[in-house]
């Protein structure tokens, strides 16, 4: 039986954007749902966390409204999905090169990390310039950020294309 250690020390290899890209789109996705479908079923307004994104923009007027708009809709999912795939790539700007795509449970682990890095980063650095989201704070939005990276570093590395050279396949012709 052969064993292979995985060094996480820094290499110099590229990050594939496209799978970047799409998976921070999809651990976008996944984290609507968690949020919106878990605030639904404890009693609370789901519209919390658009009118909270869309005042990102729109102002904090927007955050007292009963039920967003279709505009207002628009402009939260445009700021969400377009700071899910931003956050997608940030996080595989650190995945590459570390080698935490080397396996689903070092993924795994770098996701889940990375996650709540930015739950503390929105919730309790960005509160400071959009104070509105500190009523956000909890275990449902910390659950939320934690199974996005999750999901974001583990379709990172479904989804890349990892660049295979003679010396790694084996061949040497």
């Amino acid at each position: 039986m052969e064993l292979h250690m995985h060094s996480h020390h820094f290499t110099r290899r590229m990050p594939d954007w496209r799978a970047a890209a799409i998976a921070g789109f999809a651990a976008g996705v996944v984290f609507l749902f968690i949020e919106m479908v878990g605030l639904w079923l404890v009693g609370e307004s789901p519209w919390g966390p658009p009118r909270m994104i869309a005042a990102i923009v729109m102002g904090p007027g927007v955050v007292s409204q009963a039920a967003p708009g279709a505009g207002i809709m628009l402009v939260a999912l445009m700021i969400h999905f377009a700071l899910s795939i931003v956050l997608g790539l940030i996080l595989s700007v650190i995945m590459a090169p570390f080698s935490f795509d080397s396996s689903v449970g070092m993924a795994s682990l770098a996701g889940a990390v990375f996650g709540v890095a930015v739950y503390w980063i929105d919730f309790h650095g960005m509160t400071r310039v959009f104070p509105w989201f500190a009523e956000a704070r909890g275990g449902l939005t910390f659950l939320a950020h934690v199974v996005f990276g999750l999901v974001a570093a583990d379709a990172y590395l479904t989804l890349e294309r990892k660049e295979e050279s003679a010396s790694n396949t084996g061949f040497t012709g």
